[in-house]
């Protein structure tokens, strides 16, 4: 993507950051998924963020932020809006530095994330349903109260601060061709971008969206940062209805691509994270493999993937993974109509076992469009080995007589 305006921030802003975080933010580890690396033809390595302080690579950003606040600056506090991760950067970094913080959060904030928040010393605040709604209400107390905004992603220490990534990555895989990020606002990716063209222009950079949130491909396509009307996705650490004003030239100048992923999509990715990489990802933080996952061979290797973070609910966990599994073809759900008469369930389940599909639930009803009336519904969740096995086991019932009504 081409564009006039230069990038706000520069490598030296980037570098600078790099010494500020010195014994504050870790450098965290790249790790190979085999599996991945496979299907794209070459290495894969996943940027582990989601092993870095607070969960996430939002540390980076606020303690640069914060650090560079004048003294009186800092008396008056900090306040931030996030739905956690920067929430946790700001709380932790705050405390750090010995400055008050005030975290304004959507009212359905993960709970982890909110309790972190407080645990590293910040006064949390809940309103509205979305980052941005929250925002509104920062911008608000620091207007009445005097406190420093630290924007999630709109500011340039903050940029420069995400940026140190990209020194990392450019340090640990010299030879690396392709660097996917994932991006809500588009702080982490513009200060990547920002690190990585000026020291390797010939690395393409590419950014990724959740399908259900993506503000930046209708963005750059009118020009000017524009805010979505509506959003809907699981990936709340991404989950930003419009672009920054600083971010969006580095984005539109400096990032070869902005691609979007679905629900399944993102699912998958960490479901993958954590059967092969043995790493525990938010959905927001899984975004970037994902995009490998959807399209192996679209990225030149050896691609490097940032897992941006790592601080999901467990419940939300239980949730997503189930989700993984039927998106890969590892949970089977079917309706099949079978005659009401004694041993008609054994015979069906006798067939099933035959498959070697592991019965996980099964439901009676005797009420449905389309039953006769000495017909029973059976509803069954089934776990399989993938979808090879979930297709042997539809055939194992077409062969015996079952006609499957619904999957």
């Amino acid at each position: 993507m081409t564009g006039l305006a230069a990038p706000r921030v520069g490598l030296a802003d980037v570098q600078a950051a790099r010494v500020l975080l010195e014994g504050i933010s870790r450098t965290t580890p790249l790790e190979g998924l085999r599996g991945l690396s496979a299907l794209a033809g070459g290495p894969v390595l996943l940027k582990c963020e989601n092993l870095q302080r607070t969960g996430s690579f939002k540390i980076r950003g606020a303690y640069v932020r914060i650090a560079r606040l004048t003294d009186a600056e800092r008396a008056r506090g900090v306040v931030a809006a996030s739905a956690g991760n920067h929430a946790q950067g700001v709380a932790l970094a705050a405390s750090l530095l010995g400055c008050r913080s005030t975290v304004f959060m959507p009212e359905a904030a993960p709970l982890p994330k909110v309790a972190a928040t407080a645990a590293y010393g910040a006064a949390i605040r809940h309103v509205g349903h979305t980052v941005d709604q929250a925002l509104l209400a920062a911008l608000a107390f620091a207007a009445e109260t005097g406190a420093v905004l630290i924007h999630p992603f709109d500011h340039a220490d903050v940029i420069a601060g995400q940026g140190t990534v990209g020194l990392e990555v450019l340090e640990q895989c010299p030879e690396v061709r392709t660097v996917v990020v994932c991006t809500g606002g588009g702080g982490l990716v513009a200060g990547i971008a920002t690190a990585v063209k000026a020291l390797r222009p010939d690395v393409r950079v590419v950014a990724v969206q959740a399908a259900g949130a993506a503000a930046f491909p209708e963005s750059l396509r009118l020009g000017r940062p524009e805010a979505l009307a509506s959003m809907a996705t699981m990936a709340d650490g991404i989950a930003i209805g419009r672009p920054g004003d600083l971010t969006f030239p580095v984005v539109r100048d400096l990032v070869d691509e902005v691609r979007t992923v679905d629900e399944e999509a993102l699912s998958r990715a960490l479901l993958l994270c954590l059967e092969r990489a043995k790493l525990v990802v938010e959905p927001a933080g899984a975004a970037a493999v994902a995009a490998v996952m959807e399209d192996p061979t679209a990225f030149a290797t050896p691609v490097v993937a940032v897992l941006s973070g790592g601080n999901i609910d467990p419940l939300l966990l239980t949730k997503v993974v189930r989700h993984g599994l039927v998106a890969a073809g590892r949970f089977l759900s079917l309706k099949v109509a079978i005659p009401d008469r004694p041993g008609a369930l054994a015979q069906l389940l006798g067939v099933l076992a035959g498959t070697e599909a592991n019965v996980l639930e099964v439901e009676h009803s005797r009420t449905g469009r389309g039953l006769h009336v000495d017909e029973v519904e059976v509803a069954l969740q089934l776990e399989t080995r993938g979808r090879p096995h979930g297709d042997e086991v539809l055939q194992a019932l077409s062969t015996s007589g079952y006609a499957v009504t619904g999957t």
